[in-house]
Order: structure tokens, then sequence, then C-alpha cells
């Protein structure tokens, strides 16, 4: 996620021992190839949700559609990505190209990796407010607070409606986390914006205490206004709308962050030997593009369900077969399906 944290990814030398490790363990851990002789297919998890997701679905159909064993190997992004360029890790299917960009750009102009697609480029990140805020609720009986509520520019017009408790003669704003790089943004950008004459920016401490200001609010249905950002689960399962901003422009953002944050590129990317390995594989992964909003609804659907991401791949198999069936051959998509089964 672009500006989630500081960016930590510039230094990627001092990770080529811890590489060098995980190469060796992964090359421990199982067979290389199966029986028939196809040779495993390494995906890389950097620890994050919809990475885990995507990496589960893909490995499904590789497995049961081309017959390719495949192994999921965990590490942080420097130390995989790393491992992607030098090929003990075949597959990233979710990387957030402007976090790791300098990296990202080197790797690819030294012909180390490939972009075989972009999985989503829809993704977003602001200030939110539960819908019903702006809307109302009619089955909750919860009238609209703030029925002209549109963009970041009518807060100034509503701020008794985001009271802050600690101090009433301003409203509060929900910010990102300390140590986020979004964190400093956000500061910079409500100055610009003079929000900061009408609202205190409050800082909720973790990610978890983000996620559970907002979780309270809507359960007691109650105004509220703040950072967050998709695909994740809150957005996919509760209904959240993001006010809108002044356009992205290169020029502004610069001064002072002045516009909506921009969505970010996140790609699937492969080694450069994995055309020669498994071309059939690259194929599918070439045609592989989801969306934003779905990646947050299937981490809701393992939120309110206690899944895994291997229950939550399966039911995307399943809830968007015309999606993912165009991404392979018939006979391909027939495997894959008889195997959901």
């Amino acid at each position: 996620m672009k500006y989630l944290r500081k960016n930590v990814y510039k230094k990627f030398g001092i990770v080529l021992l811890l590489v060098l490790s995980l190469m060796v363990a992964t090359a421990c851990s199982t067979d290389s190839t199966t029986g028939g002789g196809k040779e495993r297919i390494v995906l890389a998890d950097a620890g994050w949700d919809s990475l885990a997701f995507h990496n589960e679905v893909a490995a499904f159909i590789i497995e049961n559609g081309y017959g390719y064993p495949t192994y999921i190997e965990m590490g942080s992004t420097p130390i995989t990505f790393t491992a992607l360029r030098n090929g003990s890790i075949d597959v990233y299917m979710e990387i957030w190209t402007d976090n790791i960009i300098e990296a990202y750009t080197e790797a690819l102009e030294e012909g180390d990796i490939i972009e075989v697609s972009t999985n989503f480029d829809d993704n977003a990140q602001g200030l939110y407010v539960p819908t019903y805020v702006i809307e109302g609720d009619a089955e909750r009986g919860i009238e609209p607070m703030a029925p002209g509520l549109k963009s970041v520019q009518d807060l100034p017009d509503y701020w008794e409606v985001f009271k802050d408790p600690e101090d009433a003669s301003k409203g509060r704003i929900y910010g990102a986390i300390p140590g986020w790089e979004v964190d400093e943004i956000l500061q910079e950008k409500i100055k610009t914006h003079g929000l900061d004459e009408t609202y205190n920016y409050f800082s909720p401490g973790s990610d978890t205490a983000l996620g559970s200001s907002i979780i309270g609010a809507i359960e007691r249905g109650e105004a509220w206004v703040g950072y967050y950002w998709e695909p994740t689960w809150i957005i996919g399962m509760y209904d959240m709308t993001l006010l809108e901003d002044v356009p992205y422009d290169e020029e502004k953002w610069n001064d002072g962050y002045a516009t909506e944050m921009p969505a970010v590129d996140v790609t699937v990317a492969i080694h450069k030997d994995m055309s020669e390995k498994a071309p059939e594989v690259v194929a599918f992964l070439e045609n592989y593009v989801t969306s934003s909003a779905i990646t947050s609804e299937a981490l809701a659907y393992m939120q309110a369900n206690d899944a895994t991401t291997q229950e939550a791949a399966v039911w995307f198999l399943k809830e968007y077969e015309d999606l993912w069936t165009a991404w392979v051959p018939g006979e391909v998509a027939e495997a894959v399906k008889e195997a959901i089964q």
C-alpha cells in the first residue's frame, strides 16, 4: 500500500545474507519436481492478507489446472523481492510498485524480472466516513447527519457532526499510524486544506485501534471521519464512502499534498526464467486481473466466516467463475472446476 509505512526498501543490499538463507530453506523444504517432472513454482508471501489470498487463487489454478507443484515462501518485502530477482522465487502476485519503485524499476530495466499484468489499480486511500453519515440508514433508524458532505473541502461545514469528545470546540479526524509515511502526509494535507482550524488530528496508535474505532462507531450508529485504505476487509464488510478531493495533479501534490492520493499499480511479476520454465503458467498470469473491490470482498469473507486464505480462494473460484475462467484455456478451467468440487 502506497505511503502506509516508511520506505525501507532502498537498502536491499543488507538483506543478501538473509536471502541466501531463504534460498537454502526453499531448496530443502520440498522436492523441486513432481513425479511428472514439472518443476515447483514458488510464490512470494510478504505477510499481508490480500497477497496471501491471491497466492492461493493462483496456486490452486497452477496446481489443479496445469499440474505444477507450488510452494509459498514467506519473508519480508525486501527479502522476497530480492529472491524474485535472483530466481529463488518465481512469482509475486501483488507488488505495490510505488513502495519499492527504485528497486522495482531497476529489476525491470536489468531484465531480472518481467511485469506480466496489473492485478488491480483501483485501490484507494484517504478520508472515509460511514455512508449512513451522508445518506442515513432507514433500517437502523439513522437520519442523515451530513447530507451535503461530498468532499474533503466540505468538512469544515460539518465539524460539529464529528465533534472531538476531548475538545468540544473542534471536530476529530482519525489519522494514520505514527511511523507510516502517510501519517506525515495527512498532517501536512490537513493544514494545506485548512482543516486544522476546525478539526483536531487524532492518532489512533495502531492499525488495530484505527479499525476498532471505525467498527465501534458503525455499531453505535455514530459519526466517524478518518483515514483508511482499500483493499481491506473493513471496506469489504461495511458501507464506507471515500470523500472526494481535488483530482490528482503531480504539481499540486508536491505542494502540500493538495490533491487526492494517487492510486498505485499493483502488479504481478515473475522471474525472467519463468517464461522458459512454465510458459503456459505465464500465459495464465498475463491474464490475471482482479480489482480492489473483489479483493476487499474476499478479505471480508475471511473475516466474517473465520476462513483461511485457501478457503477464500475456493470461495472466489466459485463466486467469480466467469472472471477466472477467461484467464485460462477451457481444458484448464474444467480441471480446476473439477478440483473445486
